[in-house]
């Protein structure tokens, strides 16, 4: 696995094709309502969410090609509040605004099932809460205390009595001592801990001079000549900062020991990674190939036009204002126009399009 395939929870994608919507190696399905409205972009169509360990799904059940997928790392804020849905009227509904590449995006989520069961989710119980509200924030929660698993981390609160700090599902497989961290002149002796989501050093002298490196970032692992003489060289996927990290280790055999161990177990990573979210369900949940339900036809009048429909202008954020903002100049493009909205370029709405 490419360290830098994973977009699932870092991305917002609309109508994306059927691939994109199974679910990705150590993907899990933690929750599925059949009966949701997408009320800001197909207001009076029935769809069905799935939230994942790694982003929120929607479909529309009547034609599954209009979807959604929003990946939890671009998640801003989740609340509930007052919307008004063509089917259900004036009722409460999630709100989930996000950020991506640049561009914010609101969601608005409407159950349409006034009968539906609470949540069964044993870890995520609320009583007396409705489910789409507590599978949502509650993963997002999960997902949020759970970066250690999935994010580079530099200077972090490790080790403690040089021991390893053990994530929940983490186990130490090799620990090796005489491992110089080559990112100095002179290099700094320290340990390293291999384990079976990630690789930590940190230096002997100096705990807080630190360094984790998830399985799930690493784009190389290889043996090559330097100033030092071989070393072990790290490169981390450019979204984790695209850090070039050495390290020595003598004699070359044991360097030589360590590079197989670590190419092994990022090869088993990379089978089945290990994400960091747990949870605990009643009952079996569904394959994706068992979520095709019936549709159900609504008693709605569904308006029709012959305009271009634009997923991107009904997600904006900014969607709902009432009047114009006062022009300003612009000198990129020379032209009078609307004052952006705080935290929008023109090159920001360029980069949408395109």
């Amino acid at each position: 696995m490419s360290a830098d395939v994973l977009w699932e929870d870092r991305d917002v994608r609309f109508d994306v094709g059927v691939l994109q919507m199974h679910m990705r190696p150590g993907e899990k399905i933690i929750d599925r309502l059949d009966a949701i409205e997408d009320t800001k972009g197909n207001n009076g169509e029935r769809g069905r969410l799935i939230v994942s360990n790694l982003r929120i799904l929607w479909h529309s059940q009547q034609l599954p090609r209009v979807n959604l997928s929003i990946g939890f790392s671009c998640i801003l804020n989740i609340s509930t509040k007052a919307a008004q849905s063509k089917i259900r009227g004036t009722t409460e509904a999630l709100y989930v605004l996000t950020k991506c590449n640049n561009t914010r995006f609101e969601f608005i989520f409407t159950n349409l099932d006034r009968s539906e069961s609470h949540q069964r989710f044993l870890n995520y119980r609320v009583p007396g809460t409705p489910r789409l509200f507590t599978s949502v924030i509650a993963v997002h929660r999960a997902y949020e205390t759970t970066k250690m698993y999935r994010d580079l981390k530099l200077r972090g609160a490790l080790i403690q009595n040089k021991q390893l700090r053990l994530l929940p599902l983490e186990q130490v497989y090799d620990k090796i001592g005489g491992v110089w961290n080559l990112s100095s002149d002179q290099g700094n002796l320290g340990t390293f801990f291999i384990t079976n989501v990630r690789l930590v050093w940190h230096a002997n002298l100096n705990e807080s001079f630190n360094v984790s490196i998830p399985y799930l970032q690493m784009k190389s692992v290889k043996i090559r000549d330097s100033k030092f003489g071989v070393a072990l060289v790290i490169e981390s996927s450019q979204q984790s900062g695209g850090y070039v990290l050495g390290f020595r280790i003598d004699p070359v055999e044991k360097l030589q020991d360590v590079h197989r161990e670590i190419q092994s177990l990022h090869r088993v990573y990379s089978t089945c990674p290990i994400f960091g979210i747990e949870f605990e369900v009643d009952n079996k949940m569904e394959s994706m190939e068992e979520l095709t339900i019936e549709n159900v036809q609504d008693d709605v009048e569904i308006e029709t036009t012959d305009e271009q429909s634009d997923a991107f202008a009904a997600y904006f954020a900014d969607g709902n204002k009432q009047k114009d903002r006062d022009p300003v100049y612009s000198e990129e493009l020379g032209l009078a126009v609307e004052k952006l909205k705080d935290g929008f370029t023109l090159s920001g709405l360029w980069e949408v399009l395109s």
